[in-house]
């Protein structure tokens, strides 16, 4: 008599209902905040690689996709005000740095910029609101683990220019 082995139960089919979070954010899940930050970045990349002027990125930038949907006020601080204060903010980060800037990527140093101007600039966007959408940024368009860097500098960088409010929230 042969002894039959119990044959496993078949798993039932597996379907796939879209409901699964993957963590990235949809484009409609999306504030206009947001949104000019990302615009801000592609426009400041092309900048940085083509040194193109600030008018004709703007014009270019104005006219993608979906840029209706940004708020452009704070798009146009972002990127006018990081090419005009450019060497400040490169000034202000680059001591914080472990190499060269030419060394760092040009999205994580346009991440970096966007990072500085708000710290600097938008004193209405907290500080940690500040450091979490330029990780958001770095993860989105910038190198596998250049999200962690930008993290990084960034820590090192808000208690320079929000000395209070780190020190707030750090009590806290």
């Amino acid at each position: 008599m042969t002894e039959k082995t119990p044959l496993k139960p078949k798993r039932p089919p597996q379907t796939r209902t879209g409901l699964t979070d993957t963590g990235v954010k949809k484009a409609a899940d999306k504030s206009a905040r947001t949104r000019a930050r990302e615009f801000a970045l592609q426009a400041l990349y092309q900048h940085l690689v083509g040194r193109n002027e600030a008018e004709s990125i703007d014009a270019f930038t104005r006219d993608l996709v979906g840029f209706h949907k940004a708020d452009s006020a704070h798009y146009d601080a972002l990127l006018h005000g990081c090419i005009e204060g450019a060497e400040a903010l490169d000034a202000s980060i680059t001591p914080l740095l472990d190499r060269k800037m030419a060394e760092i990527s040009p999205v994580e140093h346009a991440v970096l910029w966007i990072g500085a101007y708000e710290f600097r600039h938008c004193l209405d966007v907290p500080y940690r609101v500040v450091i979490n959408e330029c990780i958001e940024l770095a993860k989105a368009f910038g190198g596998t683990d250049g999200h962690k860097y930008v993290n990084g500098v960034l820590h090192k960088l808000a208690p320079g220019f929000r000395a209070a409010e780190v020190a707030a929230d750090q009590k806290a």
